[in-house]
């Protein structure tokens, strides 16, 4: 028997992006990568994904592979193309399945809830929105609504119900306010990632030296920290003690202000590396290999 949260194998091509559409123009940019520590650090302050994370992840020893999981679902259901599509979001459903257990405070979870699934999709909305309006192409009231309906679309295709988001961008809006408000906490696993995005491990790159590292992460790290903090609400900052002085709201204005005038000189496949992405990656996406602890040797594989 089927899982009833999932759409009928005939419903599923109408739930994915076509070429050119809103979704399909702005979820690639290759600058949303900056963001992509926000979106984490919103889905594990949940109570049940941090949990879950903390408890069935290993994303402080690999965190280049929990990257490209993250860049291998997000650009499959907009760039992989119906059956892949499908057959991606029927895994990821499968994936989740088992991922339960005790929070600290004994309290019982598990990552299906409706709840936590739906906040992790919802992240990725955010991310990009927040990601457009700070690093790149800021997008119009009427382009966001075409953007959100289409990503509830392809939330449907791994199992996040019709009911389980809200119908409109006012809307969610309103329910990303309340879940900072009321529901996201700070737990170590927040911190561990904040401390991750500080120090980064190197990505497995075969002859890249440890000292060659420390000096090319120093940027790199000051990037992902500024990006992180300085999108994050003001409220969460506050809770998860983070030191944001004016001096840092400043260096990331100007951050912001470049990366967008950066805008007309991008190269195309820059401006949406979607499906540059899913055609190297396909061998692998097909045979359902994500990135895992062997990074490395999947991305060889992936080529």
């Amino acid at each position: 028997m089927g899982d009833p949260a999932l759409p009928s194998a005939g419903a599923a091509p109408d739930l994915v992006p076509r070429p050119g559409s809103t979704l399909w123009r702005y979820a690639g940019d290759a600058r949303l990568l900056a963001g992509a520590g926000y979106a984490l650090v919103l889905q594990v302050s949940h109570p049940t994904v941090g949990a879950g994370v903390g408890e069935h992840s290993n994303y402080a020893e690999d965190p280049w592979g929990r990257l490209l999981r993250t860049l291998d679902y997000s650009y499959v259901m907009v760039y992989g193309g119906p059956r892949l599509a499908a057959e991606t979001g029927r895994r990821v459903r499968e994936l989740h399945r088992d991922i339960k257990g005790a929070r600290s405070d004994g309290t019982r979870y598990h990552a299906l809830e409706p709840e936590a699934y739906a906040w992790v999709h919802a992240t990725l909305a955010q991310a990009i929105v927040a990601g457009h309006r700070a690093f790149g192409r800021p997008m119009r009231r009427d382009t966001v609504a075409r953007f959100y309906a289409q990503w509830r679309d392809v939330g449907r295709l791994v199992g996040v119900r019709e009911g389980d988001l809200p119908e409109s961008w006012d809307g969610f809006r309103a329910y990303f306010d309340a879940m900072v408000a009321e529901r996201l906490e700070d737990n170590e696993v927040v911190q561990g990632v904040l401390k991750t995005l500080t120090r980064p491990a190197p990505p497995p790159i075969p002859g890249l030296g440890e000292g060659v590292w420390r000096v090319a992460s120093l940027p790199l790290a000051r990037l992902g920290a500024l990006a992180t903090v300085g999108v994050l609400p003001a409220q969460l900052r506050d809770r998860f003690d983070l030191d944001w002085t004016r001096a840092k709201d400043a260096e990331f204005r100007a951050l912001c202000a470049a990366s967008r005038s950066a805008t007309l000189v991008m190269p195309a496949a820059l401006r949406n590396t979607g499906p540059g992405y899913v055609r190297w990656r396909r061998r692998a996406l097909e045979r359902g290999d994500v990135a895992g602890p062997d990074t490395r040797a999947r991305l060889a594989g992936a080529a």
